[in-house]
């Protein structure tokens, strides 16, 4: 009766391509870093809607001031630059506020680019904000 061998060459290919050695190492050198980008990416997100959110505020607040009765558009532009002074340190940077009063609507934008997390990717930050002017009518239909 003749044995029949398989062929050494053979086996230890199929020794080598069996053998799982250093593949969690490969594994964790491909999945760590992409983890650690899908969290930096969350971060500045956050980071971007926070900042969208002061913006709103200060658009809000200096929409307040300058379209009551009597006001500015320097009014206005004085409350955002308060609330902007007050909220926007952080997560707001480089805030610009353009205020404009009307005879008939007040409109205010506020604008600047959320703090970066991740390096080269800016996001701006773009809010307007806009209402009727206040005026006096007297009961004849006279400002």
């Amino acid at each position: 009766m003749a044995t029949h061998h398989a062929h050494p060459l053979r086996a230890w290919i199929r020794r080598c391509c069996q053998d799982e050695r250093g593949s969690v190492t490969a594994e964790l050198v491909l999945a760590v870093p992409a983890l650690l980008l899908l969290i930096l990416l969350i971060a500045q997100f956050a980071i971007w809607a926070h900042a969208t959110h002061i913006a709103q505020a200060a658009a809000s607040q200096a929409l307040s001031a300058a379209r009551v009765h009597r006001a500015s558009s320097a009014d206005g532009h004085a409350e955002a630059s308060t609330v902007l002074g007050q909220l926007g340190a952080g997560p707001l940077k480089n805030p610009h506020a353009a205020v404009n009063r009307g005879p008939q609507q007040s409109t205010v934008e506020i604008t600047g680019e959320a703090a970066a997390v991740v390096p080269l990717l800016d996001l701006p930050v773009r809010v307007r904000a806009a209402g009727p002017s206040e005026r006096f009518v007297t009961p004849g239909g006279n400002e």
